[in-house]
C-alpha cells in the first residue's frame, strides 16, 4: 500500500472517460487538495472555470466494469479561512406564490476558524449575529466514470455518483461506487464545511480543503447505486428527478443490499425496511435530486 500525494495541473467540469492524471494500486491511499466549486484554491486564486471543477480521474489497477470502487474518506482538513454560501433559498424548495417575494440572489462569505473548528458569518444578519457552526466537512461531488464513454457535467449526478452533496460523506464514511471503465477513473472535489439537508440555498459552505481517500477494488461485487456505510448506519444512494424516482432507486438498491449481504429475502426487508429505515434529502438544487435510503447498523447481522 502506498500513499500519493496528488497535485492536478488540471481541472474537469465533466466527470468521465478522460486521460488518468495518477495510476494507483489497489489499496493506495491519495492525499490531494480540492478547488471550490467556483474554482479558486486556497489562496482563493481562480485555477479553473466554477462548477465544481474535479481533480481526476485517479485510474485504479484492477478495476473493471462489474466491481464496485471502494472510497474510504479518511480525513478532511480545511486549508482556508473563508468560504461562500448563497444568500436566498433556491426558488424551487418554496411555494410558487412565494418565489416573487424571495430577495435577489447573492453570495455570503463565512469566516472559518481553523483551529476552532468553526465557521460565522463574516458580516452577520439581523436575528444571526451569534450563529456559530460546528464545522462538519462533506464531499459535494465525487465520483467514476459513467458508462458508455460518457462525460457527465459535475452540475449533476447519477448511478456514477457525481454531484450529490449528501451530507454524511464526510470523514469516517466508506462509500463503494459501480465500476463501468476500465481503472474505474475516480474524480474527486467540491469540498463543504457545513450543509444542511438538501443544499437548499444552492450551495454549502464552499471552501477548499486537503482530503485523504484510500481507493480499493471490491472483484465482481456488481451494484447499480452507490452505497455507503458509517459507524452507525448503512445507506443507498438514488439520483434522479422527480424526488421520488431518486427515492425510487435508493430504495430498490437497498432491498438489493439486504438481500446480498444481510441474507433477507424481500418479505424480511420489505418487514425491516417499513419500520426503522430513514430517508435523507441530499440534493434538491441540481438537475438530478439525490435520496438516501439510510438503516440503523442495530438492526442488521451480515451473514
Amino acid at each position: 500500500m502506498a500513499t500519493h500525494r496528488f497535485a492536478p495541473t488540471g481541472y474537469h467540469n465533466v466527470i468521465g472517460s478522460l486521460s488518468p492524471a495518477l495510476h494507483v494500486a489497489d489499496g493506495d491511499i491519495v492525499v490531494t487538495e480540492t478547488l471550490d466549486a467556483a474554482g479558486h484554491d486556497k489562496d482563493n486564486i481562480q485555477r479553473a472555470p466554477r462548477g465544481n471543477p474535479m481533480n481526476g480521474p485517479i485510474f485504479v489497477e484492477g478495476a473493471e466494469p462489474g466491481d464496485s470502487l471502494k472510497v474510504e474518506i479518511l480525513g478532511m482538513v480545511p486549508t482556508r479561512d473563508t468560504g461562500f454560501t448563497g444568500s436566498v433559498l433556491a426558488s424551487n424548495v418554496v411555494d410558487p406564490r412565494d418565489v416573487r417575494g424571495l430577495p435577489e440572489r447573492a453570495n455570503a462569505i463565512w469566516r472559518i476558524d481553523r483551529e476552532a473548528l468553526t465557521a460565522r458569518l463574516l458580516e452577520p444578519v439581523a436575528g444571526l449575529e451569534d450563529l456559530t457552526l460546528p464545522l462538519s466537512p462533506m464531499i459535494g461531488c465525487f465520483g467514476v466514470a459513467p458508462s458508455l464513454g460518457q462525460a457527465i457535467s459535475t452540475a449533476t449526478s447519477g448511478e456514477f455518483g457525481g454531484n450529490m452533496d449528501y451530507r454524511l460523506l464526510g470523514p469516517g464514511t466508506t462509500i463503494w461506487f459501480p465500476v463501468s471503465a476500465h481503472g474505474a477513473l475516480f474524480f474527486l472535489g467540491d469540498c463543504h464545511a457545513v450543509q444542511g439537508d438538501g443544499e437548499i440555498v444552492g450551495t454549502g459552505i464552499e471552501t477548499t480543503f486537503e482530503v485523504t481517500v484510500r481507493l480499493s477494488v471490491e472483484k465482481n461485487r456488481m451494484i447499480v447505486w452507490p452505497r455507503g456505510e458509517t459507524a452507525d448506519d448503512i445507506f443507498t444512494i438514488g439520483n434522479a428527478r422527480p424526488l421520488d424516482q431518486a427515492l425510487q432507486h435508493a430504495t430498490s438498491e437497498m432491498l438489493r443490499w439486504l438481500g446480498s449481504d444481510y441474507g433477507l429475502d424481500k418479505t424480511a426487508a420489505s418487514h425491516l425496511l417499513g419500520q426503522v429505515v430513514r430517508y435523507d434529502v441530499g440534493n434538491v438544487f441540481d438537475p438530478a435530486y439525490t435520496m438516501a435510503c439510510r438503516v440503523s447498523k442495530s438492526w442488521l447481522k451480515r451473514r
